[in-house]
């Protein structure tokens, strides 16, 4: 299967030319270090690129403060990873080995030369994509998070991690390291907590305090105005960012959780064309960010679009949940759709702790040699059942209807039907969630048979419906009975992606009359822009 980067001990390294090092020589400065010099500490927001002139240096593990790998740095070779990219905070500390000499390129004149000149950028992007796999691979070089298995809220801090791509370690709480952690960072030795480097600790423990701290909280102000506004981190919502960025549009994309969206719950896509091994949608739509990062367009998360108006300057503006602004000359809404909460009693009790809404190595882990549950009959199901029947003990999936002929993709189902520890139970519906803290068991209603069933299970994955993320769009646009946006011809429109209001365009799931597959996301996204940039220009 694909993934999201080429492995870094593997990968063929290209040098950059003397023509790529004169150009940087012409915007940068050259600095001299001792050994023992730090030029880059962890926590701290990147500003500059580092590349080596001559002598050694070593990337430095946040955690221990010690070499991180076992391989430095020479002449030649450029420092840093794809935090580079966004303007984060670093996540590995550098410091020269020997005497050292570096050229340093402040950050904005280094991504000018990048979009200048192609070439240089494909060796910088693949280097630093490289580097943070195999940050991811091993665990190192990024959060530390102590408890997981008994706190819901660090669980969705690995979550919100792992589909973001940053690198994370889970501790257990009563472990000698999380002792060892407790005592080094002051806190209580019972208490669950987020690590960030050796001492930071984050708090409150929630995806928007690790923003913060990793620097991914882009700071977004009112009076500055973008080409155009995507709100939406899917497929769609991406697309549209990596063509925006490649037309030279100044672009955002605003993200409520991860980059990815929906799609990004699925462990495997087997049916996009150009991966015939396939490829999970988080490295698919990872691929996309990295690639309109390049081009210049910035990725804000996690923020959730609460208003929109429209001024008398015809410009849009989008308020968001942490009471800032993004003001553009246009606007995607590509929200995509979300999973339908099911009404069930003390649902909210367990959403973290038992219930989850996307089936990732995270989710994985905490159900391995279980028994679990899955609600649903499409792909999404499917993919989820697959990939958790590698770890889990046996997979029930539940459907509502009497067969998945007609919502699950063929080649999908004869999996499912033929493995082994994977079972499909029709006419079926969750009736009761059971457990003090956490999930213990669940009542299942099997409408053939009219009687309940009980499963002790400490996961069910919820994987129905598709709920449209719309009411922020405060009845500026027209909507169709289920609150999908119509577009195009059904509201007079010009282009088959505008909505009722000029200069607010949707795509992808979120549209009405869309086909719901990744694919399709993707290439409206792409598609759009045409219509995006014609708008713009008459304005």
């Amino acid at each position: 299967m694909e993934t999201f980067a080429p492995d870094l001990q593997t990968m063929v390294r290209t040098p950059l030319t003397n023509a790529h090092v004169a150009a940087m020589h012409r915007v940068g400065t050259i600095i001299d270090l001792k050994a023992g010099d730090s030029f880059q500490r962890a926590g701290e927001r990147i500003e500059t690129f580092h590349y080596l002139l001559s002598g050694e240096t070593e990337a430095i593990n946040s955690a221990t403060g010690t070499r991180y790998g076992q391989a430095t740095l020479g002449p030649g070779q450029f420092f840093g990873e794809l935090a580079f990219l966004t303007g984060a905070h670093a996540f590995l500390g550098g410091r020269a080995v020997q005497d050292t000499q570096l050229l340093c390129v402040p950050r904005d004149e280094m991504l000018k030369l990048m979009s200048d000149n192609p070439e240089m950028s494909d060796i910088i992007i693949t280097v630093f994509a490289a580097r943070r796999r195999r940050m991811l691979d091993n665990s190192e070089g990024g959060l530390t998070l102590i408890g997981g298995e008994v706190d819901r809220d660090v669980r969705r801090i690995a979550s919100f991690a792992a589909r973001n791509r940053i690198p994370f370690v889970e501790v257990e709480i009563e472990s000698a390291e999380g002792t060892e952690l407790a005592n080094q960072c002051r806190i209580d030795r019972a208490h669950p907590a987020v690590v960030f480097a050796k001492h930071q600790v984050i708090d409150p423990p929630t995806p928007r305090g690790v923003a913060l701290a990793l620097g991914l909280d882009m700071a977004l102000r009112k009076e500055d105005v973008y080409d155009v506004a995507i709100v939406g981190g899917g497929p769609a919502g991406v697309a549209a960012g990596v063509y925006a960025g490649a037309e030279g549009l100044c672009a955002v994309v605003l993200e409520d959780l991860a980059i990815g969206g929906q799609a990004g719950t699925s462990s495997r896509i087997e049916n996009y064309m150009g991966f015939p091994t396939g490829i999970s949608g988080g490295d698919l739509v990872g691929r996309g960010e990295v690639q309109a990062m390049k081009f210049g367009t910035r990725f804000a998360m996690p923020v959730r679009a609460t208003e929109l108006m429209q001024c008398e300057k015809h410009l849009f503006h989008v308020k968001l949940d942490n009471d800032e602004w993004v003001s553009a000359k246009a606007l995607i809404v590509a929200t995509g759709v979300q999973y339908r909460r099911l009404p069930l009693e003390r649902l909210e009790d367990f959403e973290g702790s038992g219930v989850y809404y996307a089936a990732t190595d995270v989710e994985a882990r905490y159900c391995k040699d279980t028994e679990v549950a899955v609600i649903g009959g499409g792909n999404s199901a499917g993919q989820a059942a697959m990939f958790l029947a590698r770890s889990a003990r046996h997979v029930h999936v539940l459907v509502r209807g009497e067969s998945l002929a007609s919502s699950m993709s063929d080649y999908l189902l004869q999996r499912l039907e033929s493995h082994p520890k994977i079972t499909i139970h029709i006419c079926t519906q969750v009736k009761e969630l059971h457990g003090q803290d956490r999930l213990e068991a669940i009542t299942i209603r099997d409408r053939r048979a009219g009687q309940d069933w009980n499963l002790n299970t400490k996961a069910l994955f919820v994987m129905v419906g598709a709920a449209p993320n719309t009411k922020w769009l405060s009845d500026l646009v027209e909507l169709d009975d289920r609150g999908f946006v119509k577009t195009g011809a059904d509201v007079g429109a010009a282009s088959g992606y505008e909505t009722s209001r000029p200069g607010i365009f949707a795509v992808g799931d979120v549209r009405a009359g869309s086909v719901k597959r990744v694919a399709s996301a993707v290439g409206e996204g792409s598609v759009v822009m045409s219509a995006v940039w014609a708008h713009i220009a008459d304005t």
